[in-house]
């Protein structure tokens, strides 16, 4: 099996669009769902700096960002986006980063501290003060909760 990128640049930010998988001759496409301005595509996590790049995007253009669905681990960096909405049904889902350098797991590592700086205050104190950042277990929030309680913007329903 033989397995090629294909790019697609979105004004100036690279993303992997899809991957072609060729098997005996035969190929077939697989395209995962990439919302532009939403968290779809992006809801299981992943490497912090690709995130930090794209809130840092939005930051900089003010285009508006929705969070929807499952937003998982890195995803959550996008709260740091100053024109993010919040869909109440939503679950954003936060554990502690991890140093793969040093091998430590925690609030004090770079990974975490870097989604706490793009966090407002009130969920970040929640966040230390339950000790929900000091291990890789998963601390699920609703967007009701993120909304209602820290503050952070409901997002429009969608015509």
């Amino acid at each position: 099996m033989r397995t090629l990128p294909i790019v697609h640049s979105l004004d100036g930010l690279t993303f992997a669009m899809a991957m072609a998988f060729f098997v005996g001759g035969y190929g077939c496409w697989v395209v995962p769902a990439v919302a532009e301005g939403s968290s779809v595509g992006h809801g299981e996590g992943g490497y912090v700096p690709d995130f930090v790049a794209i809130v840092r995007r939005y930051n900089a253009s003010g285009e508006p960002f929705r969070i929807q669905g499952v937003c998982k681990s890195a995803c959550t960096l996008f709260l740091g986006i100053r024109n993010v909405c919040v869909e109440r049904s939503a679950t954003l889902m936060f554990h502690a980063g991890h140093d793969i350098a040093e091998n430590v797991t925690g609030p004090n590592t770079r990974a975490s501290r870097a989604a706490f700086y793009r966090y407002n205050e009130a969920l970040r104190r929640y966040l230390l003060d339950g000790h929900h950042m000091d291990t890789d277990a998963f601390h699920s929030l609703s967007g009701s909760t993120i909304i209602d309680r820290f503050g952070y913007p409901e997002c429009p329903l969608m015509e």
